[in-house]
């Protein structure tokens, strides 16, 4: 029986695809360059590589957020600095917060019948201003963001500060439901507890990270939870 539901954020509550096209595109501009939609692609290209590499532990989170800037920059001959670019990227991120559909309707669902935890890789100082703005906060019996945790999904050491800050919960009774396989399916999965993979673009998984459950609509979770 479930009794804990932690929910990634991004692409999984708030809709961080479409608040980063918004934050990045002002972003370049701030900075003098043309936001077109080859730059911005080969920068989701960059970043996404950048985060995986932390999940491997083979970059810090710092490394991470000024990397992908300065591979870019690189790549495109502009002598733009990576650090004043994060530093004004995270501020504009922080104010983009548009919920995912049905974001809001499925913390409504869940809230008082399950006990809710918020799980998420994001910048903390980013992070704690959406979650403030979308007032989604009192939802949540406990809220982990990995830089303030000090480790990322999907390591063991992000589960245990989660759990050990909260003795009465149980792995085998908890589910974790995000949109990404390397991080939020594979971090619960290793760590013991139930996985739903919130896949609603149908993307074919060629990984070897099998989640228990995948749903395509945040709709289909209070169902889901009811039988399991």
């Amino acid at each position: 029986m479930i009794k804990n539901v932690f929910l990634d954020l991004d692409d999984t509550i708030l809709d961080f695809h479409a608040a980063e096209k918004v934050a990045l595109s002002d972003t370049f501009r701030e900075m003098g360059i043309e936001p077109t939609e080859k730059l911005l692609g080969r920068y989701g290209e960059i970043n996404r590589s950048c985060w995986q590499k932390l999940e491997r532990r083979e970059l810090t989170r710092s490394e991470v957020l000024h990397e992908r800037f300065r591979i870019l920059y690189g790549e495109i001959g502009s002598p733009a600095d990576a650090e004043r670019t994060q530093a004004i990227y995270e501020y504009r991120l922080s104010l983009e917060h548009p919920f995912m559909e049905g974001g809001r309707e499925l913390l409504d669902a869940l809230y008082g019948k399950y006990r809710l935890y918020l799980a998420s890789n994001g910048t903390a100082s980013v992070q704690d201003r959406r979650i403030r703005d979308t007032g989604i906060g009192p939802y949540f019996d406990g809220i982990f963001i990995s830089q303030r945790v000090g480790y990322d999904k999907p390591s063991r050491e992000f589960f245990d500060a989660c759990f050990s800050s909260e003795p009465n919960i149980l792995p085998e009774e908890s589910i974790i439901v995000g949109d990404s396989l390397t991080s939020d399916v594979k971090g619960g999965r290793d760590y013991g507890m139930i996985t739903c993979y919130f896949n609603p673009r149908g993307k074919e998984n060629c990984t070897d990270i099998v989640p228990d459950y995948e749903i395509r609509a945040l709709s289909e979770l209070p169902e889901l939870l009811r039988h399991i």
